[in-house]
């Protein structure tokens, strides 16, 4: 099946839920399939953006917005997501994700299931929340990655939370559901896992709405083509599974603007401990869920010539 080669006959827009693929960012599935749709309707000037970045180390729900569905992009944005998160306890990273590597390590035999279970309900409810410094939010007109970038270059990590409580704005969100779905004691690694197998990690990350031209704001951009399905080479991913630390798998429905990696520090805080982010995949994106969601192969089907 594919769409009309017509877009009037769609007056409204065209609203695609695609399952990210691992290691692209939102900006690559954007021009892949802008590059598709302008071919397909065959119209230069067509708008295709999203409703809510999705990190490069995330997978699940991107909602894709063609032609007038872009007027709807803040609206569809503002919607309530769900996500499946994977937190380590005992280490953190620059980036409360495995985009760095750790910089420290904490105790964590006291961290059980019964422990990670009795504080999930803390953090229910509206609350304040300091995004990681690694994230898109504006300081003095300066995306704060950009700060981070300079501080993690020139090996000032420390600083990065410090600098993250004087200079961030707190967010006010709300997190309406928590749910432990599991909880592993030690995490074996597996001698198949590699910077390309690792399996899908990443974060919630509230960026700009994209219009097919921005550039991802995290990770340094190439003139790297991608081909369907194949994961960025740009894209670090640390493995920290050697250091067998224990791990909750959490199921999170939140108001937008929640960042998952933030969660994930705060957790393992409140757990006298560190924790990082080791997975996330968006499973809801307002009304649109990842069972609704088509493959990056099955969208581009859509917009066959």
């Amino acid at each position: 099946m594919t769409l009309s080669n017509d877009i009037a006959d769609y007056p409204e827009g065209i609203v695609l839920p695609v399952d990210k693929p691992y290691r692209w960012t939102s900006a690559d599935v954007i021009r892949k399939l802008k590059y598709a749709a302008i071919k397909h309707f065959g119209k230069k000037n067509l708008k295709v953006g999203h409703a809510g970045t999705l990190d490069p180390l995330a997978t699940g729900v991107l909602l894709v917005c063609i032609g007038n569905a872009c007027k709807r992009a803040q609206e569809l944005q503002d919607h309530d997501k769900e996500y499946i998160a994977t937190i380590r306890f005992g280490a953190t990273t620059p980036s409360y994700d495995l985009e760095k590597d750790p910089d420290r390590t904490f105790p964590h035999s006291h961290i059980t299931e019964d422990s990670v279970r009795s504080i999930l309900p803390s953090f229910l409810g509206e609350q304040e929340q300091i995004a990681p410094l690694f994230s898109a939010k504006s300081v003095d007109g300066v995306r704060a990655y950009e700060l981070a970038r300079r501080l993690y270059r020139s090996g000032n990590t420390a600083s990065l939370d410090s600098t993250a409580l004087e200079t961030l704005t707190r967010n006010r969100i709300v997190i309406s559901e928590l749910e432990l779905l599991e909880f592993r004691a030690i995490v074996v690694p597996e001698e198949s896992d590699s910077p390309e197998t690792v399996p899908p990690t990443a974060h919630e990350w509230e960026g700009p709405i994209a219009d097919g031209r921005d550039e991802d704001q995290r990770s340094e951009v190439s003139g790297e083509s991608l081909s369907s399905g194949t994961p960025s080479s740009r894209i670090n991913v640390a493995d920290t599974s050697a250091l067998r630390l224990p791990e909750a798998v959490v199921r999170i429905a939140c108001s937008k603007g929640t960042y998952i990696r933030a969660f994930a520090r705060d957790l393992g805080e409140a757990l006298d401990s560190g924790a990082h982010l080791a997975g996330l995949i968006r499973s809801r994106s307002g009304s649109f869920s990842l069972a609704d969601s088509l493959t990056l192969d099955q969208a581009l089907s859509l917009l066959a010539p």
